[in-house]
């Protein structure tokens, strides 16, 4: 992208110059209506780095949104101008906090998103949570969001700020057993959890819920993100005849160990490899090459969601179509999640009646029932406080057929926790 001698990328001039024009334009009444009737939500996602294939739509889709909000934001009986200021944390923990702190205490937000592991989240939602400043979220097991930024089982929530929609750890196994129950194995499961905050919540939470519902967990010990070198594990793998590896790791990580594991033999053994946080997106898969072929993972979004967006009233297939063609690349689950956390976020403000006032709306965010392009979000229903459960659907990627667009396709192979998904195909097998 051309850059200015400013140092901003034109896209970024742009957008700045656009945003000053449009201040200006409000500016013409008094300086106390301007803050009255604008709305700045804050959007923080990672959209470079190890972690950018979370964030590779989100431009898309914050044009979207902003399309949506062009000619102002009802609520009630007035209706607001709207300012989306996103920020990329290029994967970085430190970063994302850092911006986080920027957006509320230079740019004034009202209202914060974020979305895409804990290394995004976390840091955001505790800068909002020091601040006073209402925050949504999404894309991080919620054991992870909750439990990891100190909240303890069954105590009262510290938080007062910070909500948190996603899939939990007995909704992975809930779709585990469902869609592994179709596969003869000897029922041995290599885990490959790393020493980070997903890695941390997964052993804790989910290997108890495997255990329980009959199977043996082969744990050789949380590795380092990063680590180079997964000689130790695939040999305890191959001596413990492991015939399923589940594992949560960060792209790069990921295909080290595949690769790995097909040189060293332990590939040929597996009859199911259930990879999460990796193996969401295409790119995650073509990095494995033929190894990609019937990897297992899950959505938490797919095309084929029965939801619509209530911000854009776009349908799944609509908002995928639209990015493949505005984009030039392949559909993803984080299109819909992206959008279900605008979708929320802007229900939230609606609800609030005075979306001005940060009380206002984090309560309305701790009463939020609604629907988003990924399902219901209901923040009155538990499973603690702060939270709201969402589900994640068995998927698993499949060569294309020949002449296909892309390499691989993803398609649903089980929907156990929201039975209004369509099934497109049975899980098969990584080797028969």
């Amino acid at each position: 992208m051309t850059e200015l001698k400013t140092g901003l990328t034109r896209r970024d001039f742009i957008a700045t110059s656009a945003a000053a024009v449009g201040a200006a334009a409000v500016g013409l009444g008094s300086s106390s209506a301007q803050a009255a009737d604008t709305l700045k939500v804050g959007f923080i996602s990672p959209r470079t780095g190890p972690l950018g294939g979370f964030g590779e739509g989100d431009g898309y889709i914050l044009d979207l949104a902003r399309k949506a909000v062009a000619n102002g934001f009802k609520v009630g009986d007035k209706t607001y101008a709207v300012t989306i200021i996103d920020q990329d944390t290029q994967s970085d923990p430190a970063r994302a906090g850092q911006l986080a702190k920027d957006l509320i205490n230079n740019q004034g937000i009202d209202m914060m998103l974020t979305t895409s592991t804990p290394e995004v989240v976390n840091p955001v939602a505790d800068a909002c949570e020091a601040a006073g400043v209402p925050c949504l979220s999404t894309i991080v097991p919620w054991e992870a969001f909750y439990f990891g930024r100190g909240a303890k089982p069954g105590a009262p929530s510290p938080f007062k700020w910070t909500y948190h929609f996603s899939f939990g750890t007995g909704i992975f196994a809930k779709t585990y057993l469902s869609m592994w129950a179709g596969i003869e194995t000897n029922k041995k499961i290599g885990v490959m959890y790393p020493n980070d905050a997903d890695g941390n919540a997964i052993r804790a939470n989910l290997a108890p819920l495997l255990e329980k519902g009959g199977y043996t967990i082969i744990d050789p010990g949380a590795y380092e993100d990063g680590t180079t070198d997964y000689s130790a594990q695939i040999q305890r793998f191959k001596d413990e005849g492991v015939e399923i590896i589940n594992t949560f790791p960060i792209p790069p990580d990921f295909a080290a160990f595949w690769k790995q594991a097909a040189q060293q033999g332990l590939t040929r053994q597996i009859k199911i490899l259930q990879v999460a946080k990796t193996g969401l997106f295409p790119g995650d898969i073509e990095a494995v090459g033929d190894l990609g072929d019937k990897l297992a993972t899950a959505a938490y979004w797919h095309w084929t969601f029965p939801y619509k967006s209530s911000l854009t009233g776009l349908s799944g297939e609509e908002l995928a179509s639209g990015y493949e063609a505005a984009a030039g690349k392949q559909r993803q689950q984080q299109l819909g999640a992206s959008m279900a956390l605008l979708d929320g976020g802007f229900a939230a403000l609606a609800a609030s009646g005075t979306p001005n006032d940060k009380a206002a709306l984090a309560k309305a965010l701790s009463t939020l029932n609604t629907t988003t392009m990924v399902g219901k979000v209901d923040f009155t229903s538990g499973p603690v406080p702060n939270v709201s459960e969402a589900p994640i659907i068995g998927g698993q990627w499949v060569k294309s057929a020949p002449g296909g667009k892309y390499p691989f396709d993803l398609v649903i192979c089980d929907n156990a926790p929201d039975p209004n998904v369509p099934i497109g195909a049975k899980l098969l097998p990584y080797n028969a």
